[in-house]
């Protein structure tokens, strides 16, 4: 016996009404302990949806007048399935809560751990994420440390570089302006010298200034289609004269046909940084090797010298900002920055820098993308 559509909707809606009421006081609860545990919470929603079902239930079975007996087997019937509703929903809720404390517990650690209790899906995911989280902190905050540190011994190093030339200048400017010295020879070595450490200062100046640039991300390339040998060419020129006067041999040679995208001055200068490096390390009578070509799809310059070697455990650090190893602390040295700006510069340009121990010296290989 089909029921008529009339009576199949009022029937709906008796039953949907007392459902509804039970619910929004159901959310009002759960308003109400929002901030509560997820467990109790959960033990709401059971009971919640249980009474609905009961409230649908007795609705439906007084209109159908149905006897009390089949009235109180329903109900009871409703009523035992709810219980189990209820006591699923805090068995769900107690294990949520015991995961949540794993990872608060994880998260309280020095060293975050994906904990190795089995978690819910999601909640395994959000272990993931922290873990990964953690990675990049603890990495960030290596590089940190790294970077004061680097920082610190900049500062100790430019004070000591600077307090050098800055005693000798003013001891001349005073000898000079208390005519001290009065002979046009001494004079003139002392204006000579003053020029000299000027220049020096300058160019220290300078180094700081680019190294500043590089660690802010500033530093802005001009690029365009320039031949790796006219950058070989220019730096091995530059130094020509520095090289000369320490009686140190230099020798170009770059196979032809190399076009790389680049900025031609910042990478020139990059160039001219291990050039003058190699030149102050390597003794007299050394030579210098400069040579550039393909390799495994880039192009490569490599700059050996002859300074003996670095030792196994500073090769890690050369390129560190301000980093010198025991042989380089002379004065003249430089600030120890050439290499940390050549480095920066060679990044920027999407290329890479190394350096090993090779035959009588060590040598320097920098790794450019070709250009097309």
């Amino acid at each position: 016996m089909s029921i008529p559509p009339e009576e199949l909707f009022w029937i709906a809606w008796y039953a949907t009404l007392p459902a509804a009421i039970v619910a929004a006081a159901g959310l009002v609860v759960l308003q109400w302990l929002r901030s509560r545990s997820v467990a109790i919470q959960l033990i709401v929603v059971g009971v919640s949806t249980v009474l609905a079902t009961i409230s649908g239930i007795i609705v439906i079975a007084l209109m159908m007048l149905i006897n009390q007996h089949d009235l109180a087997v329903v109900l009871a019937v409703v009523t035992a399935a709810g219980i189990v509703a209820v006591g699923v929903s805090v068995l769900l809720g107690r294990r949520l809560v015991a995961a949540n404390r794993v990872l608060v517990e994880a998260v309280r650690s020095d060293s975050y751990r994906v904990p190795a209790r089995p978690l819910p899906a999601e909640l395994a995911e959000l272990s993931r994420e922290l873990d990964a989280a953690y990675s990049r902190l603890a990495a960030a905050h290596a590089r940190e440390q790294a970077l004061e540190a680097s920082r610190r011994e900049l500062v100790a190093w430019v004070s000591h570089d600077l307090r050098t030339p800055l005693a000798g200048l003013r001891a001349m400017a005073e000898a000079l302006e208390d005519e001290v010295v009065e002979d046009p020879q001494t004079v003139s070595r002392y204006h000579r010298r003053i020029r000299v450490e000027s220049d020096r200062l300058t160019e220290m100046v300078d180094d700081l200034f680019e190294l500043s640039r590089i660690h802010a991300g500033a530093l802005r390339l001009s690029r365009r289609r320039i031949g790796l040998a006219d950058l070989v060419a220019e730096a091995v020129g530059g130094a020509e004269a520095l090289a000369r006067a320490k009686g140190v041999r230099l020798y170009g040679e770059v196979q032809p046909g190399l076009p790389v995208e680049a900025d031609a001055g910042e990478l020139g200068r990059a160039l001219r940084n291990l050039v003058v490096n190699a030149i102050r390390h390597t003794p007299s009578d050394g030579t210098i090797e400069i040579t550039g070509e393909v390799r495994d799809g880039a192009a490569c310059v490599t700059v050996a010298d002859a300074c003996g070697g670095i030792p196994e455990a500073d090769l890690p650090r050369v390129f560190d900002v301000a980093f010198r190893g025991e042989a380089a602390r002379t004065p003249g040295g430089g600030a120890g920055l050439g290499l940390a700006i050549a480095r920066g510069i060679v990044e920027a340009h999407a290329g890479e820098i190394g350096v090993v121990n090779a035959g009588a010296g060590c040598r320097f290989v920098v790794r450019l993308p070709l250009g097309t």
